[in-house]
């Protein structure tokens, strides 16, 4: 499977099994799982098949590992705006955790802190690389740090997904230092 198939396919997996599962007669089980075999049915029927290999390899090599395959059914791990409750346990958070965004949202977010947009959490990192690969996807990236033990000691909960990125429900902007 080359490379712009593999990227083709994780791009249509993730739109159909973390936002729009509907748009191709999908219906996920309360905890985001849909049957492997259904998922690949829906998507032939809508003019995208996939096989079950290229499902495999995506799966596999996906860098960000954003699905789970779990006997024969298939889930992505975070970043849903449809309702699913991914189960997750809460997590005690390093003491600092990172968000990658750009300058253009900073005034808000220094306002009115981190909060999930059309996604169910807000995501966090726990290495400044990776925040700074997710700012970059929407232009000159701008790392900001969380402070996440202070955020946990004052009542916050954390989970983390099981592809590492961790997950709250908001982050007060006291809780925000931009790094430089």
């Amino acid at each position: 499977m080359n490379e712009q198939r593999t990227v083709k396919v994780s791009k249509y997996l993730s739109k159909h099994l973390r936002h729009e599962p509907a748009r191709i007669g999908l219906s996920l089980d309360p905890n985001g799982w849909v049957p492997v075999d259904e998922l690949l049915r829906a998507c032939a029927r809508h003019a995208f098949p996939i096989t079950r290999g290229e499902l495999d390899h995506v799966v596999a090599t996906n860098d960000k590992r954003r699905f789970a395959v779990e006997g024969g059914r298939i889930r992505a791990n975070q970043g849903h705006s449809v309702t699913v409750d991914l189960d997750l346990p809460r997590a005690e958070p390093p003491a600092y955790l990172y968000h990658g965004t750009v300058a253009r949202v900073l005034d808000a977010i220094r306002t009115e802190g981190l909060r999930p947009m059309s996604r169910h959490h807000v995501h966090l990192s726990a290495d400044r690389e990776t925040a700074v690969r997710v700012g970059a996807r929407r232009g000159a990236p701008v790392v900001l740090a969380v402070d996440a033990g202070a955020m946990h000691r004052a009542g916050h909960h954390f989970h983390v997904s099981a592809n590492g990125v961790w997950l709250t429900d908001s982050v007060p902007a006291l809780y925000l230092r931009l790094r430089e």
